[in-house]
């Protein structure tokens, strides 16, 4: 099953025009999300420390705007400015740097992630009717289906560190050396903790298929709650793990600039640079993608039909997995400019002796509840 179900359509150029859209929309909504998310994460860190953040990057101040010349925008046009202020900065190599790795570097970084959101389903879809006849075709509201989601979202996010890795080694410097080991530990330390607690949760939905998951949590109540308080704690350690995968804080000492002045982008600029923050910034919306429909029922909601196949009612799905995702991504903003970092031991310690621990219990008392329900 790819891009969208079919009957006797795959003919009509239609079906092409649905699936280019989707991609188009998709691209474009998360291009539109990461600018507005760059806002709002300067002005919630304003707003912790008492002060007014981004104001003044507006409209401009010419005659012909009217009143509205010179507004401010509460600094909206920040991003745009900061856009055009790394297009224009100079992009250098070092002298002894390993070029051509140290030109793809954040490419490898950007793509894996850019290409698991392939796999998100960010609503059921809708059944589109066209002909005399009634010939129709379904269009799921995600890009990709290949029944394995989790998977292909984890393998992909899981590349990621590659480009980290490979940027830090290539610069041939000592600082971006530092940041890159440390990316490889953290990303070991904290990706098997993730694992098993997906695991826990696919013994409890039994698929691997993202979707069935979101229509799963409609039927039996949503992830978080389920074989209570498994399902929480498999929740809590999740967003533990989604938030040190990011490398945000308290968890981003591969780029601690008190320690390793920028870890491993200390030598990158201008669009090398912007696409290493454009990696991060999709990663966190990937990660709330994912807490949402593995914990928090998708784009389902009590009382709403999570599988309206008219295209009006199948709107509702999307804009209710926003507003999950939007709220799991305020937290991650909330959570930088709250807490401190870790030192790097509590980091390993944390991941190592805590959380993998508490993981494979999850794992293993979920198997048991599970095996005993059947029975019963």
């Amino acid at each position: 099953m790819f891009l969208a179900e079919t009957t006797e359509a795959t003919s009509q150029p239609l079906f092409y025009l649905f699936n280019a859209a989707k991609v188009l929309i998709a691209f474009g909504v998360i291009m539109t999300v990461v600018p507005g998310l760059i806002w709002l994460e300067r002005k919630v860190a304003a707003w912790i420390q008492l002060r007014d953040g981004p104001t003044k990057v507006g409209l401009p101040n010419w005659k012909l705007l009217g009143p509205l010349k010179g507004w401010g925008m509460f600094g909206l046009m920040q991003p745009l400015a900061d856009m055009f202020k790394l297009i224009l900065k100079e992009d250098f190599v070092p002298r002894r740097a390993s070029k051509f790795l140290f030109i793809i570097a954040p490419a490898l970084v950007f793509l894996p992630i850019a290409l698991a959101f392939a796999v998100i389903p960010f609503g059921h879809g809708f059944t589109y009717v066209y002909g005399e006849n009634g010939e129709s075709f379904f269009v799921n509201y995600q890009i990709a289906d290949f029944g394995v989601g989790v998977l292909f979202a984890l393998a992909f996010l899981s590349l990621a560190v590659h480009g980290l890795s490979l940027g830090g080694w290539a610069s041939n410097n000592k600082y971006s050396s530092f940041g890159a080991v440390r990316a490889g530990a953290q990303l070991i330390s904290y990706e098997a903790a993730m694992f098993m607690v997906i695991l826990a949760m696919i013994m409890t939905y039994g698929t691997l298929d993202l979707g069935e998951m979101a229509i799963n949590q409609a039927e039996h109540g949503w992830g978080i709650i389920r074989n209570f308080p498994l399902g929480f704690f498999a929740f809590v350690i999740f967003a533990i793990c989604a938030y040190a995968e990011s490398n945000r804080l308290p968890f981003d000492f591969p780029e601690a600039e008190a320690e390793l002045v920028g870890g491993y982008h200390t030598e990158f600029g201008s669009m090398k640079f912007a696409m290493f923050f454009l990696g991060e910034y999709y990663g966190m919306i990937i990660q709330s993608c994912l807490v949402v429909l593995l914990f928090l029922g998708g784009w389902t909601f009590p009382g709403i039909d999570p599988r309206a196949d008219t295209f009006l009612a199948s709107l509702a799905g999307p804009v209710i997995f926003s507003l999950k995702v939007g709220i799991f991504l305020w937290l991650y903003v909330q959570v930088r400019w709250t807490l401190p970092r870790f030192r790097f031991d509590q980091l390993m310690n944390l991941g190592w002796k805590k959380l993998i621990p508490i993981s494979l219990v999850i794992v293993v008392l979920t198997a048991v509840v599970l095996n005993l329900t059947a029975r019963s």
